[in-house]
């Protein structure tokens, strides 16, 4: 090289550079667009604000000489670097199905580890756009090692910046346990796949016929297993969702939430709310009818919508700013507590307080859902995650109960007494042990048996607990509950005590870490 001019040598880097942008063959690129994806590179550009992208190793190639593979191409199949989303910075990395099938050798695991590192030391968030097809087996055991320096970064990451996977074409094996530990999972209907064994080996060890998308489509992720946090129609969709969510984020641990202009008015009353509720308590009514009527702009983007339905999880803003939001959904099995929704739930509170976002919780709940699949199932141990995560969050907790709130539910759904700051019901808010029916055959079973007309008295004595309990005074009078509200001020008062709760400070007992019953 000594006798080559600089231009000379400008143009050889331009070639290379070219090279690298090129790096999967002309057939590879037209699959890739016949099944309706993207490119690892239109993605990001896609993502990224114009021109905002700045790459990392480009010119990295594999090194793996005894392992058969002739072809050594630049990027060596993952393209990673940083940029901007609506001006904030982000660092992203993007598996290339058209180098290597996207799938990881030992380089291409280290572009991934340099990036998570820059990540977690510079507080931005990292997304990953996944579409490989897992560890490269010429490379053998080094592959291996290399997901497991992705996994560890993952948990030193874990709760100081938000990590994002991005599903948009297979992600199969070990593969799958990074996206596991992300704190959202985006995927792609029809186009994106999860799952630790394929269609074939499932049959050759259990016997089970499955198609790939029932095993591990979005579809079954989204509504089955609780894996996908967001499913959309295609590509540009989920990355214009990406771009939403991290909206409502802060870019790491130790800084505030995202604040915006609103032309919401902050006075607002929402006298729709004094109509919502069915004259019987027993008649189901749309949770996010409220919420969507009380936040800014009636925008709510909702966490695993598909999920475990009987509560509802999402992020808004209130006058401008983000708030995590949980209500039990009454439309769902009466907005009953069961495994899966104490789960949604729990990691949905725990990953609001991770990031500094405050939590309003709606309170319409008859109780834990009763039954031997339940009871075996391990309620006891997945209720307790929701009521950990609440205990836990030291964040500025609001809870607003707008019927039902009954018995151990009660407690578990952010009562004044696991650290609520503020707890505020509406008129019609039931706060009791349980509901009247049980309570009356319980406590009056004698008098029952005994009566001539079980039936009228039955009904007589429901009428006389509904009277005494059915309502917030009781818990009022004794500061259970903070201040019993009209339905039309809720977007005010909540507001107002967001505002008051903007300066709370709280310190955790010196431990290593809480031992939460997972």
């Amino acid at each position: 090289m000594a006798d080559y001019s600089m231009a000379e040598r400008i143009d050889d880097l331009r070639r290379r550079k070219e090279e690298a942008i090129n790096a999967g063959s002309e057939r590879a690129v037209e699959r890739q667009h016949e099944k309706g994806k993207l490119l690892a590179r239109e993605r990001i550009d896609y993502l990224l604000d114009p021109g905002s992208f700045h790459e990392l190793d480009m010119l990295v190639r594999h090194r793996a000489h005894e392992s058969g593979i002739e072809e050594r191409p630049y990027t060596d199949g993952v393209i990673t670097g940083w940029g901007t989303i609506d001006g904030r910075k982000v660092f992203i990395f993007a598996q290339d199905f058209t180098v290597f099938g996207g799938a990881l050798g030992e380089v291409f695991a280290e572009k991934i580890h340099k990036i998570m590192d820059l990540s977690l030391s510079v507080g931005a968030p990292l997304i990953g756009l996944n579409d490989g097809a897992g560890a490269r087996i010429q490379e053998g055991v080094v592959g291996l090692d290399g997901y497991g320096g992705i996994f560890w970064r993952n948990v030193q990451a874990s709760g100081v910046v938000p990590q994002i996977s991005v599903i948009l074409g297979p992600c199969a094996g070990g593969a799958v346990y990074s996206p596991a530990m992300t704190d959202f999972i985006f995927m792609v209907r029809e186009k994106s796949h999860m799952f630790i064994t394929g269609p074939d080996v499932v049959k050759t060890v259990t016997g089970e016929e499955v198609t790939l998308e029932e095993l591990g489509g979005a579809s079954s992720h989204s509504t089955k297993s609780g894996v996908a946090t967001f499913v959309c129609e295609d590509e540009k969709q989920v990355l214009d969702e990406v771009k939403n969510l991290l909206s409502y984020l802060p870019s790491n641990n130790l800084s505030e939430v995202p604040s915006f202009e609103t032309n919401d008015e902050r006075e607002r009353l929402c006298s729709e709310l004094d109509d919502l509720l069915p004259e019987s308590s027993n008649q189901p009514y749309e949770m996010r009818e409220i919420i969507q009527t009380v936040v800014d702009d009636g925008e709510f983007l909702e966490y695993h919508s598909s999920w475990a339905t009987n509560i509802v999880c999402g992020f808004a803003r209130l006058n401008g700013r983000s708030v995590g939001i949980v209500g039990n959904q009454p439309m769902r099995f009466a907005g009953v507590l069961d495994i899966q929704a104490s789960e949604k739930a729990a990691r949905f509170v725990r990953t609001c307080d991770a990031f500094n976002i405050p939590l309003i919780t709606f309170v319409d709940v008859p109780g834990f859902l009763p039954g031997v699949d339940q009871e075996y199932g391990g309620i006891i141990r997945h209720g307790a995650k929701l009521l950990y995560a609440y205990c836990e969050a030291t964040v500025p907790r609001i809870q607003l109960i707008t019927r039902k709130a009954y018995g151990g539910a009660y407690v578990v759904m952010d009562s004044k007494s696991v650290g609520s700051d503020l707890s505020l019901a509406w008129p019609t808010a039931e706060l009791a042990v349980m509901g009247p029916q049980g309570a009356v055959e319980i406590i009056y079973r004698r008098e029952l048996e005994e009566d001539k007309n079980p039936e009228l008295k039955r009904n007589e004595l429901v009428e006389d607990y509904l009277e005494r309990f059915a309502n917030p005074y009781v818990a009022a009078e004794r500061g259970f509950v903070d201040d019993v509200i009209e339905p039309a001020e809720t977007r005010k008062r909540l507001i107002d005590g967001l505002e008051m709760l903007a300066s709370k400070r709280t310190e955790a007992p010196r431990r290593k870490h809480g031992n939460i019953p997972l």
